[in-house]
């Protein structure tokens, strides 16, 4: 089956495409065109207007600001994956792009496009709700900045406006400087290929990094494929704060993320296993983060 008929647009800067949208309430947005070539194919989208955004100047960066870090919408995962001041400032974020799928899908996929379809298996939408960053949007009314936490609502469903572009995802580093912090994406999944059956993205600051057993500052989780949105699971992180991590405290950490999880059945893991994973790959990932803070 081909695309149903549309009109092709080719903008050249973020002003420009947002003008094409405003013009056009039917439009749809092309990024890496890792999805929505397959959805128009099968005819489950046809709009009647297709903005492609991979000439408009501005939304592939990758640089330091004030109070932190923005990554554009247009940067792929394979720059996110080789990103040296991700690596040292957010390495959960490459850490989180080297696990999407294969070569072919990192070299052309995009921030921005797996924000943007916000499936909530998605390894970036988990990662920045870990982070608790903020979204940049813009249209041709204006701009404005939404946290993570109320830009995703329902199960692929979010607060971004028909009119709106998402220009970049800002992370403020203060709560988590480097030297103090370790960061961890683990995830299960079937195959390279597939979505992950559930995923966990966290951070730890420690207090001293050189000490035998330091205590935890500051935790952070968010799951992925664990619920109909990232699921931050705020009672893990209060279990592991304030003390060393332990044995106790990763099981505490972990039943309280089996609790949170209310992921749907899949045809390879259903609900059952699916909780009883979140709890583990929580585990997992917060032990992993408290360790790479001690190193």
């Amino acid at each position: 089956m081909k695309p149903a008929p549309f009109e092709y647009h080719r903008p050249t800067t973020v002003a420009e495409a947002a003008d094409l949208l405003a013009d056009h309430g039917d439009a749809e947005l092309l990024a890496g065109n890792q999805s929505l070539g397959i959805v128009m194919s099968n005819r489950l989208a046809t709009p009647d207007h297709l903005v492609d955004l991979n000439t408009v100047e501005g939304l592939d960066f990758v640089t330091e600001r004030e109070e932190g870090v923005a990554v554009g919408a247009m940067t792929r995962h394979r720059t996110i994956e080789r990103s040296d001041l991700l690596a040292e400032r957010l390495p959960i974020l490459p850490e989180a792009a080297e696990q999407i799928a294969g070569p072919s899908v990192r070299n052309r996929g995009t921030l921005g496009g797996s924000v943007g379809e916000a499936d909530p298996a998605g390894n970036y939408p988990a990662a920045l709700t870990a982070l608790d960053a903020t979204l940049e949007l813009v249209s041709a009314d204006g701009e404005r900045e939404v946290p993570v936490s109320e830009y995703f609502i329902a199960y692929m469903f979010t607060d971004l406006r028909e009119d709106e572009i998402i220009r970049a995802a800002e992370i403020t580093t203060d709560p988590f400087p480097p030297e103090r912090t370790g960061m961890a994406f683990v995830e299960l999944k079937p195959t390279a290929q597939t979505w992950p059956t559930v995923s966990a993205a966290t951070a730890i600051r420690v207090d001293d990094p050189d000490a035998a057993d330091p205590v935890v500052e500051e935790a952070r989780l968010a799951l992925a494929n664990a619920a109909d949105v990232p699921l931050r699971v705020e009672a893990a992180e209060d279990a592991v704060e304030g003390e060393p991590l332990s044995e106790a405290s990763l099981d505490e950490a972990a039943n309280a993320a089996t609790a949170a999880a209310d992921p749907e059945d899949e045809m390879h893991a259903d609900r059952e296993f699916k909780e009883e994973v979140a709890g583990e790959y929580a585990r997992r990932s917060l032990n992993r983060s408290y360790e790479r803070a001690q190193t």
